[in-house]
């Protein structure tokens, strides 16, 4: 997938992206953009180009469809990430995995650490990697520093499954892919986990395909 040069300043990289209407294009794994981390955002990209990108982000994030979205998916290298997540799910799920809905949110600079030693895993699918999914142990709660859109501090905790989106977008913002952290035994196609292991937990695929939950 061709994104724009690399030795092109931000701001015109940007623009250039912007230029065709709709969602923009994803970024699929092999590419170097996903694995080379990013720099912290720091007005590069001015006020009025800043909320062009969050929209275009938006507006992606939404069509693929998915509840977040990082910058170096779409081949920019800066800190930026947005989430969103209306959790249209059953009672039973909501309940097991902490899903409530996530209204949309953009985290520019975001930093995370677990609070607490809890942790869980779940099914996780990517964007940038299409067609599967693996389970990945993560924080059941994690505090998020940064800023946002418009450089307010951002200093919250995120429990349940917003903490795990949060956790898997600034993964992205640090060069790092689920798939680092998954066991690998439950990488499935979409497919499967859908016909086999859409139970709430993912308990029963780890019996059936032999790995270790926390």
């Amino acid at each position: 997938m061709g994104t724009p040069d690399d030795r092109t300043p931000l701001a015109e990289r940007v623009e250039q992206l912007l230029a065709v209407k709709g969602p923009l294009p994803i970024v699929a794994a092999g590419d170097p953009v996903l694995r080379a981390g990013t720099e912290p955002y720091d007005g590069q990209l001015g006020p009025e180009l800043l909320a062009r990108f969050v929209a275009a982000l938006r507006v992606t994030m939404r069509a693929a469809p998915g509840v977040g979205l990082a910058a170096p998916q779409v081949g920019i290298g800066l800190r930026i990430a947005v989430i969103e997540d209306p959790a249209p799910v059953p009672e039973e799920v909501r309940l097991a995995r902490g899903r409530v809905p996530q209204p949309f949110r953009v985290l520019v600079n975001p930093a995370y650490e677990a609070v607490g030693a809890a942790r869980t895993g779940f099914f996780e699918g990517c964007l940038s990697v299409p067609g599967y999914q693996a389970v990945v142990a993560r924080a059941v709660s994690v505090r998020v520093r940064g800023q946002d859109e418009g450089g307010r501090e951002v200093d919250e905790v995120f429990g349940g499954w917003p903490a795990r989106i949060v956790q898997h977008e600034v993964d992205h913002l640090d060069g790092t892919l689920y798939l680092d952290r998954a066991e690998l035994r439950s990488l499935s196609s979409s497919a499967a986990v859908v016909e086999r292991w859409g139970q709430a937990t993912a308990e029963g695929a780890a019996r059936g395909l032999g790995f270790s939950l926390p």
